[in-house]
């Protein structure tokens, strides 16, 4: 089913707080945007995505989609949210206007998933009809790292811990279909230091992944340089 993609960005200044004993400011606003930039390329390679819609209050992420945007045909826009208020908030104001837009179908996207693949989204997309709301859990498999929606207002999304159940059950209580899926290229977020070890291990073994994001973690030193392998 095709659909309308919704990325929610915070302020990259405000981003990964949970890294700062590993990363400092500069630093994690520069992982953000490699991260950004990945899930951009990838969501645009999918065949299943309509249109993107960035909601943020950071001019830095409105520069990478719209420059993103003028390589591809899939329409980007960014929608401007200056309270910054978290991610529900940004994720309810995408929804509605993925709605004005006339979209059925709403994926809720992280911007820090950079190893999502964008034919493995492409087959959750195809297994969404109306009526039907797949909840994608973080590895953890308590959190939630996507939520696939027909139609895109099914539920008032509720990120943050706990949010897997949380999701399940608002969608049941509404009267929807609902399947929690383990998407493995959405599993793997940054948010701590020990995700940030998980996703160099990944880079380390196969950059091609998230190129960006290899290239930033290398910037680092978090994996070894290209030219040593």
């Amino acid at each position: 089913m095709r659909a309308a993609a919704i990325l929610p960005v915070k302020r990259f200044g405000d981003a990964k707080r949970r890294l700062l004993d590993v990363l400092d400011r500069p630093q994690r606003a520069a992982l953000v945007k490699a991260m950004l930039t990945d899930v951009l390329r990838a969501v645009t390679d999918t065949d299943s995505v309509e249109r993107v819609i960035v909601v943020t209050a950071e001019g830095r992420a409105e520069r990478i989609a719209l420059a993103h945007a003028r390589r591809v045909q899939t329409p980007i826009e960014v929608l401007q949210e200056p309270a910054d208020r978290g991610h529900p908030e940004a994720a309810t104001l995408g929804i509605i206007r993925a709605k004005a837009l006339g979209a059925q179908c709403a994926a809720l996207l992280p911007g820090d998933c950079p190893l999502l693949d964008a034919g493995e989204l492409d087959a959750a997309l195809e297994r969404i009809h109306p009526g039907r709301v797949a909840v994608i859990p973080d590895r953890h498999g308590t959190g939630t790292n996507a939520l696939l929606m027909a139609p895109p207002d099914a539920i008032g999304p509720a990120f943050g811990p706990g949010s897997r159940d949380r999701h399940a059950e608002r969608a049941e209580r509404a009267g929807y279909e609902v399947a929690v899926e383990q998407l493995d290229s959405l599993s793997l977020d940054v948010d701590t230091p020990e995700d940030l070890d998980a996703m160099a291990a990944v880079l380390n073994a196969d950059p091609v992944r998230a190129p960006a994001t290899a290239a930033e973690l290398e910037r680092l030193g978090r994996i070894a340089g290209r030219s040593s392998k």
